[in-house]
């Protein structure tokens, strides 16, 4: 008979990739998670991963076993929390992802205040400008910024209303004076994030009903969304930035909205997998982030119609 212990260590080593990763993650030792998976493969009669000294990947038997075996696990833990109720003790692990400065500069104290609300549930937050992969990565649910494909996902929606902004320091305007329009944005200094290697350097705009796309340059470039706001603030460009990363510079006068709040679409999400991973811990959670976020778009400008 199949041990659901194993079933998990093989779910999490799928994603890891690793059977020390997949080790450490569940305080055990790296022997005891290969043993797990070695009883699992004997009980199946399939081979699920293939193993060599440097690599540890699924064989396509393990491909297709994997979605069943993630949709048991999920369906267990659906059960536990209808049987324990919203009102049970939470424990266990919540791995959540988000971007690095929405993460460090906003989430955080809130994560922190739940988790210490709940002193039985261990949190592991990842931060990371890269966007996490829900399917492989070690992840229970990700704040995701922006559109996506949501036929491949299930999203709760935590602030539709989110856009980015234009917004650049005092000091800075005081210098260069203000753009009169999106075209004078080329004479700028713009500060640019790069993800993945390529700069962002067209920047796209929601304009009358239709989409603008404006190129733009300067000569500071980097891969750490909240480096370049702090640049911002010091002075040294223009940033076109999500309201939720820069409204509280506006706000305490560090940085001013430019172009009458021209912008583009932000909304944010949770983000996971399947339905059955919005546990009784996410659904909390996403309660105490809609709560705690939609005032935030407070002073947020109607921007251009």
């Amino acid at each position: 008979m199949v041990r659901f212990e194993d079933l998990a260590l093989f779910v999490r080593t799928a994603a890891l990739g690793s059977f020390s990763q997949a080790a450490r993650e569940a305080d055990l030792l790296p022997g005891q998670v290969a043993a797990a998976v070695a009883r699992l493969e004997r009980e199946l009669d399939l081979r699920l991963f293939v193993r060599t000294t440097r690599s540890l990947r699924l064989t396509a038997e393990g491909v297709l076993y994997l979605p069943y075996a993630q949709e048991v696990l999920a369906t267990l833990q659906e059960a536990d929390d209808r049987i324990r109720g919203e009102d049970a003790e939470l424990r266990g692990v919540l791995q959540v992802a988000a971007p690095s400065d929405l993460g460090r500069n906003v989430l955080l104290p809130w994560l922190t205040e739940f988790r210490a609300a709940h002193p039985k549930l261990q949190l592991r937050l990842l931060l990371s400008d890269q966007v996490a992969d829900v399917f492989r990565e070690p992840v229970d649910v990700a704040f995701r910024l922006g559109r996506f494909d949501s036929a491949r996902y299930v999203a709760l929606p935590l602030l539709p209303g989110n856009r980015r902004v234009l917004v650049a320091s005092p000091d800075y305007l005081a210098r260069h004076g203000a753009p009169a329009d999106l075209d004078a944005l080329k004479e700028h200094q713009c500060l640019l994030y790069q993800l993945a290697g390529r700069p962002y350097d067209r920047w796209s705009f929601e304009q009358e009903g239709r989409r603008v796309v404006v190129p733009v340059r300067g000569h500071l470039v980097c891969d750490d969304a909240d480096v370049v706001r702090r640049w911002a603030v010091a002075g040294e460009g223009i940033v076109f930035k999500s309201w939720l990363d820069v409204c509280e510079d506006v706000r305490a006068g560090r940085l001013q909205v430019l172009l009458d709040g021209a912008g583009d679409s932000l909304p944010l999400n949770l983000v996971c997998p399947h339905r059955k991973q919005f546990s009784t811990a996410l659904r909390q959670l996403h309660a105490l982030c809609v709560e705690r976020l939609h005032p935030m778009l407070n002073g947020l400008p109607a921007g251009p119609v």
